[in-house]
């Protein structure tokens, strides 16, 4: 394995969505990640890319000999990732009070929607629940309208698994110099709520209105919104710098006087009315022809199809296809300890000997494993 994480060995209790993806980073990085499946599950679709890279060994954890095994696995583990309620680890015999005791060194990460503690701590819920109550759906979205519903991008993957993420690194390095693990409380809406801190700032300061679709960054402002081409397509204009919009008014020939107010809200429809009819004159490839790659930050709004085939992504190399399936490259970009993808998702239980041998089961151990039933 390669990566700044190589030498490092994660479990990654089996779940969805954001824990795969944080398991799915850590593997990237080159961390020997052994997922912990149950037992009779079904799963290795090579379209399962947050798996990619992992092992598996499926448990039947109501089997005590299961609970033994896991145990000894977490025992020479640099780190655990869980994502279940409140309580589960504990009612499986796995809650941080008796993994701790084993293996004092750990890093037990626990990731919920609303956390281990408060008012909602045992209640369902998913992405849209968790970032409602932070602010950042209702600070989405155009006045009049009801607010959007986002990619569960806030908090699933961005105030979920990269938190996870951060927070393990961190205390894999903390727990390099004192010698101890600890638990970390991951909670998405925490997460979407840290996201949310320039905002929470600039109502502080005034700069923000509690009105959607009335500030600069929520596509109130003309100068920051995606606009409509001749050909049905859409293409985003960021040019919040007053040399950045010089540009733009430049390119796009726009010489009516109102532009020169910028940073008069007042004046905001009505530019973006005026704008958004400049925009619908040409296709959207004709304005990357005058605007892509000028200081006008501006960029066509891709879809899934197109993106990994645009010039840019092309040169990075920032998509892959493995087994005929495009996906993401690992990121971020180390310049020598390289991450790479590890292998294409795991079917469930395909590791059962060679992970569990790895980490120090001897053949005999495994061989009572499953003559027990535990794997």
């Amino acid at each position: 394995m390669s990566g700044p994480l190589s030498g490092v060995k994660i479990v990654e209790f089996a779940g969805i969505g954001p824990g795969p993806f944080c398991g799915m980073l850590f593997a990237d990085m080159g961390a020997d990640v052994v997922r912990i499946d149950r037992k009779g599950a079904r799963g290795g679709s090579k379209f399962d890319i947050s798996s990619r890279g992992k092992r598996s060994v499926a448990f039947d954890l109501k089997n005590p000999a299961a609970v033994d095994a896991v145990l000894k696995l977490l025992d020479g583990a640099d780190a655990l990732i869980e994502g279940f309620r409140p309580g589960v680890m504990e009612r499986l015999g796995l809650g941080p009070d008796v993994v701790l005791k084993r293996n004092a060194k750990l890093v037990y990460g626990r990731m919920t929607g609303w956390g281990q503690t408060g008012t909602l701590a045992h209640a369902a819920g998913h992405d849209l629940n968790y970032i409602s109550i932070t602010g950042a759906v209702g600070s989405m979205g155009r006045q009049g309208e009801k607010p959007p519903i986002p990619l569960n991008l806030v908090g699933d993957f961005g105030g979920g698994a990269l938190y996870l993420a951060m927070g393990v690194c961190a205390a894999l390095v903390e727990a390099g110099r004192s010698g101890k693990g600890q638990v970390i409380d991951v909670a998405m809406s925490d997460g979407a709520a840290s996201l949310m801190t320039m905002f929470y700032g600039f109502r502080a300061s005034g700069m923000w209105s509690d009105k959607r679709y009335d500030n600069m960054l929520d596509g109130g402002a003309h100068f920051y919104d995606t606009y409509e081409t001749s050909d049905g397509k859409y293409v985003g204009i960021g040019s919040i710098e007053p040399q950045f919009y010089a540009l733009l008014r430049e390119k796009a020939g726009l010489t009516d006087p109102e532009f020169d107010h910028q940073h008069d809200k007042s004046k905001w429809p009505s530019l973006k009315a005026k704008l958004a009819a400049v925009i619908k004159t040409k296709t959207r490839d004709e304005w990357d022809a005058i605007m892509l790659g000028t200081d006008i930050c501006y960029a066509p709004i891709l879809t899934l199809d197109e993106a990994p085939k645009h010039p840019h992504n092309v040169a990075r190399e920032t998509f892959l296809t493995i087994d005929g399936v495009v996906q993401q490259a690992p990121a971020p970009r180390f310049s020598r300890t390289v991450s790479k993808v590890g292998g294409p998702a795991p079917e469930i239980g395909a590791d059962n000997d060679a992970a569990l041998k790895d980490w120090g089961f001897d053949a005999a151990a495994v061989e009572a494993l499953k003559a027990n039933g535990a794997i």
